[in-house]
């Protein structure tokens, strides 16, 4: 009787999921079976793993800054750029946004809605209309030389280095760390603060025993949610880095334009993968450090 209780207990929930389950299947599921099925194959269709290899083995000329030429992996060269930028602009937005994130979770109900809001304004605005924007603020004629032409500090040349791909990936990618720490640490229970407190806990050690360990899975979260998409990006560099910078979202995107589908596929796909272990290794660590390994 129980067992029959429960089954139908359960059939509202998963008539609710069936939907969902569907959507999954048709605009996620399918697709990578397509990225996969494309990376394994030829132009005929016929299996091969040459665009893997090409990935790994691919190799270009570059003159280093001492004027001599040297022989580099292309392809891996771009995904080890991609990556550093990605966590540059992804360690940038935790240490900005954490602070945030807390002062937020423990203002006052109205101040904590008027803050959400000024956080997700950005992300109403079309995502081409922010970059340009940054390309009106960073360019060497642009609103911020001007001003410091100003106070006289003279111009600084940004747009089109490392450091204008940089703040157009934390502009963009802010909000994405931000709101899953705060969705965490405003459902904190404020007596286990009070209760650290009593034992003796100054404010640095109840942060980095209690706070931080239990807003965990809000910043892994938001790590995910700003490192992906940070290291797969190719419009904020082709503006904002002027083209100067080649990322691994560049590379799929010229060899999509060029109609290699099955090697841009491949780097999608070597891509994915590398995420995919990346965030299940650090998953484990979280599930450890929080939980102590149960």
């Amino acid at each position: 009787m129980k067992k029959s209780g429960l089954r139908k207990a359960s059939n509202p929930y998963n008539a609710a999921l069936a939907p969902y389950s569907v959507w999954s299947f048709v605009f996620v599921v399918v697709p990578l079976l397509f990225i996969a099925y494309y990376a394994f194959t030829d132009n005929s269709f016929h299996f091969t793993t040459e665009h893997i290899v090409r990935f790994f083995t691919a190799k270009s000329n570059v003159i280093q800054d001492d004027g001599t030429t040297a022989e580099v992996r292309t392809y891996v060269l771009i995904f080890l750029r991609s990556v550093r930028l990605a966590l540059i602009s992804t360690a940038v937005c935790l240490v900005l946004g954490y602070p945030i994130a807390y002062i937020m979770s423990r203002a006052k109900e109205r101040t904590q809605k008027t803050m959400v809001t000024l956080i997700m304004i950005p992300m109403w605005m079309n995502f081409l209309i922010r970059t340009y924007a940054w390309m009106t603020i960073l360019q060497d004629t642009g609103i911020l030389n001007t001003l410091l032409g100003k106070l006289g500090l003279g111009p600084v040349h940004i747009i089109g280095t490392e450091t204008a791909v940089i703040i157009g990936m934390v502009y963009d990618y802010f909000p994405y760390m931000v709101l899953p720490i705060y969705s965490v640490l405003a459902k904190l229970d404020v007596k286990l603060l009070e209760a650290a407190r009593d034992l003796g806990c100054n404010s640095f050690s109840v942060l980095r025993r209690v706070i931080f360990p239990l807003s965990m899975p809000g910043v892994v979260s938001g790590i995910t949610m700003v490192l992906v998409p940070s290291i797969s990006t190719f419009y904020i560099s082709q503006k904002l880095g002027n083209g100067k910078f080649f990322l691994i979202g560049d590379a799929i995107e010229g060899q999509y334009v060029a109609n290699n589908l099955h090697f841009a596929a491949a780097i999608a796909f070597i891509l994915m993968v590398i995420l995919l272990v990346c965030m299940a290794v650090v998953k484990n660590v979280t599930a450890r450090y929080v939980y102590g390994g149960e």
